[in-house]
């Protein structure tokens, strides 16, 4: 049988804070890879980027000081940097299938700034398996990247993320199955509902 190789793409973002509507992304990680849909095997990865950018909103702007005690990014470090859209959406259009670990979170950012995200398939790393009933304390990345033996330490910068999620995905359940294989197995995420027309639908509902 011929087995059927696809692209995915590995996604990961640093944000200003934990809101969509009022923190915005300062670094996108992304990571392109082929892997075959029968067995979830990465075969090859095929490109990979990063990018910088200051936020521009006075809400993430004022949030940036708290969320420096997670990533460690320094301000100077984005400043007067912007994405570049076209190498980002270049990525994205090339996926078949786009993971991140909690992809609710990244996507509801990365919608804000490319709605078109929203029309692909996103696959989450950290719902889409059974980790409790795999005897793991939680589905953190790092209590997972831990208990595999990858590393001890996160850096939460977004490429050594994604790079040691791939790691993660190698690896296999219980019952012998690669990570990646289960995660697309269990299928993708509906489309993102920005909260905002979740409002004004319940409001017509009501």
């Amino acid at each position: 049988m011929i087995q059927q190789k696809k692209v995915g793409l590995l996604v990961d973002v640093e944000t200003t804070g934990l809101g969509p509507s009022s923190d915005e992304i300062i670094e996108l990680a992304v990571k392109l890879f082929s892997f075959e849909e029968e067995t979830g095997e990465i075969l090859e990865i095929l490109e990979e980027d990063s990018f910088l950018r200051e936020p521009l909103s006075y809400s993430a702007k004022r949030n940036y000081s708290n969320a420096f005690r997670i990533h460690g990014i320094p301000y100077e470090m984005v400043e007067g940097k912007s994405f570049y859209d076209n190498g980002v959406k270049y990525f994205f259009d090339q996926a078949d299938a786009v993971l991140a670990h909690n992809a609710s979170f990244d996507r509801s950012f990365l919608y804000q700034m490319y709605p078109e995200v929203n029309d692909l398939k996103w696959y989450c790393t950290m719902r889409n398996v059974p980790w409790k009933q795999y005897g793991f304390p939680d589905g953190k990345l790092l209590t997972l990247l831990k208990s595999h033996s990858i590393t001890n330490y996160q850096s939460h910068r977004a490429m050594d993320d994604i790079t040691y999620l791939m790691e993660l995905l190698k690896k296999s359940n219980p019952e012998g199955e690669l990570y990646l294989k289960e995660v697309i197995s269990y299928g993708h995420m509906r489309r993102y509902q920005p909260a905002a027309k979740k409002e004004r639908w319940t409001r017509r509902k009501a």
